[in-house]
């Protein structure tokens, strides 16, 4: 629902003091809201600049030749700035998951929204990327990040949040939800009374 994908059932969508439930996808993204997907999907014949082009003039809003700098300093930020006119079909996995990243932050997010990014990725592979959010994190922009690699959201986040279908359970710093009693209960299947 925050990047328009899905219609409230009820309720509305308010971000930045104005409601933008019934606005299309992309003013979503204009507004201020960024996704990287779990799964990137880059366009593969195109270069990693052009891709990280394409997200700062059509879902940042800029001009082609002012997004350039902007596109210079997401792929610098996300470490792919070598990697920027290789085509993005020969990335890696976890190549590819920086430019979601990097596209993402390209659109000049308020809000950046992490769909399980770590997914698929080695140890190491995780360890750098929670690196590459944490330098993320530097540019003052708030980060939702839903993961089930839950050593790197410990640490990576301030503030945890567990869910159970829906309701919260426990939010707080990571380390005290994750000792939680109800939390262990639900996700680990430990009962601790």
């Amino acid at each position: 629902m925050l990047v328009g994908r899905l219609s409230p059932d009820c309720g509305r969508v308010v971000f930045s003091g104005r409601d933008i439930t019934a606005l299309p996808p992309h003013a979503h993204t204009r507004a201020g809201i960024a996704l990287a997907h779990q799964i990137p999907h880059p366009f593969e014949a195109m270069t990693v600049f052009e891709n990280v082009l394409v997200g700062a003039t059509h879902g940042g809003g800029r001009q082609e030749r002012a997004a350039y700098a902007v596109c210079g300093e997401a792929l610098h930020l996300v470490g792919l700035a070598a990697r920027a006119n290789v085509r993005a079909g020969a990335l890696s996995l976890p190549e590819r998951k920086r430019l979601e990243l990097a596209r993402a932050l390209a659109t000049g997010p308020q809000v950046l929204l992490l769909d399980e990014i770590a997914g698929g990725l080695t140890e190491p592979e995780v360890l750098a990327l929670v690196g590459v959010i944490r330098q993320v994190r530097t540019r003052v922009i708030a980060i939702i990040w839903i993961e089930h690699i839950v050593h790197a959201l410990r640490s990576a986040v301030d503030r945890l949040v567990a869910i159970n279908f829906g309701s919260t359970l426990v939010e707080g710093p990571p380390d005290a939800v994750m000792q939680s009693p109800e939390v262990r209960r639900v996700y680990l299947g430990i009962d601790v009374t």
